[in-house]
């Protein structure tokens, strides 16, 4: 295989990612008036035991800075969605935390989120290519 393969196929996964993204924000937005950011906050902390995370660890799974974070959480916890809360090991960070409606709107804009991702993604892939694109993203991720 060719570099210039191995470029298009770079371009053409960075293009087919901002078009799903757009896509799939559009929905959360035209159908609960919910960022998609706002889901991706969301959707962390739901995943974790406690449904809340330590701020400098949501920054790091969202992969954007602690300054950027808390100005964005500003917004979040604004509208309702989540909290933050005084580390209760030794008193010096701060957690954020998914609320009753943070919950409740992520599982009624997940169940449209994962239906979105199903048709305008795995809708248009074969198993194999699935597998395929799994392997070699992770190997990616892993040498990164």
């Amino acid at each position: 295989m060719s570099d210039s393969d191995r470029i298009e196929a770079w371009r053409l996964m960075i293009t087919a990612q901002r078009r799903l993204t757009d896509r799939l924000g559009e929905e959360l937005e035209n159908k609960f008036d919910l960022p998609l950011e706002w889901y991706d906050v969301m959707l962390h902390l739901y995943e974790q035991p406690d449904r809340h995370m330590r701020m400098h660890e949501l920054a790091e799974s969202l992969l954007v800075s602690r300054s950027a974070l808390t100005r964005f959480i500003d917004k979040v916890e604004g509208a309702g969605f989540v909290e933050r809360l005084p580390a209760y090991e030794d008193g010096r960070g701060t957690y954020v935390a998914l609320t009753d409606a943070g919950l409740e709107a992520f599982t009624q804009a997940g169940r449209v989120h994962r239906s979105g991702i199903l048709e305008h993604f795995g809708a248009h892939l074969t198993d194999a290519e699935v597998q395929a694109l799994r392997t070699g993203l992770r190997r990616v991720l892993d040498g990164g």
